[in-house]
């Protein structure tokens, strides 16, 4: 027991906020909820958020959660990044603070309900909802349970899409 109280305590730089990221406690955590085209680009996308820690990913494919679990892992230098084959087991993790869910129009709706329910932010891709009574319902378990939402609509805010809408006026 002396040996272990000597012994000196190394604490990773990141840890304290030093390098190139924001300490753990000044980061988000995210999971995100489906890898196929889309969710990939989100993926890549939030690696690059120096306030983001992406800690699980999930999707029904195996080889898709595989390789989004490898992409994390090999930014962070670490094997960190949990996989799920049921999104509703991502979801029940408290230490995840945001979802982005990018599944199937079809989709929506539920895992967006159930991470409300769970206390998670989310970013969603569009569609909203497939009905209007999912997006209703949606919405509803959004202000029930204070969480923020976000349906991904950028690009139509982008240069060419701009251009692109001047030129069919």
């Amino acid at each position: 027991a002396g040996a272990l109280v000597a012994a000196p305590l190394f604490v990773p730089a990141v840890a304290l906020g030093k390098g190139d990221r924001p300490p753990p406690s000044d980061r988000l955590t995210l999971g995100l909820v489906g890898l196929g085209s889309m969710g990939l680009r989100n993926l890549q996308g939030f690696l690059l958020e120096k306030d983001c820690q992406i800690t699980a990913v999930c999707d029904v494919d195996s080889q898709r959660r595989h390789e989004g679990a490898a992409a994390v892992n090999k930014q962070y230098g670490d094997n960190g990044c949990a996989e799920y084959g049921d999104f509703r087991d991502l979801i029940a993790r408290p230490d995840i603070d945001l979802l982005c869910l990018s599944v199937p129009d079809h989709w929506h709706s539920i895992p967006a309900i159930l991470g409300a329910r769970a206390g998670k932010h989310i970013y969603g891709e569009k569609p909203l909802a497939l009905t209007l009574a999912e997006g209703r319902a949606m919405v509803r378990a959004i202000q029930r349970y204070g969480c923020v939402w976000q349906t991904g609509s950028w690009q139509r805010s982008t240069a060419h899409f701009r251009f692109a809408c001047e030129l069919v006026r």
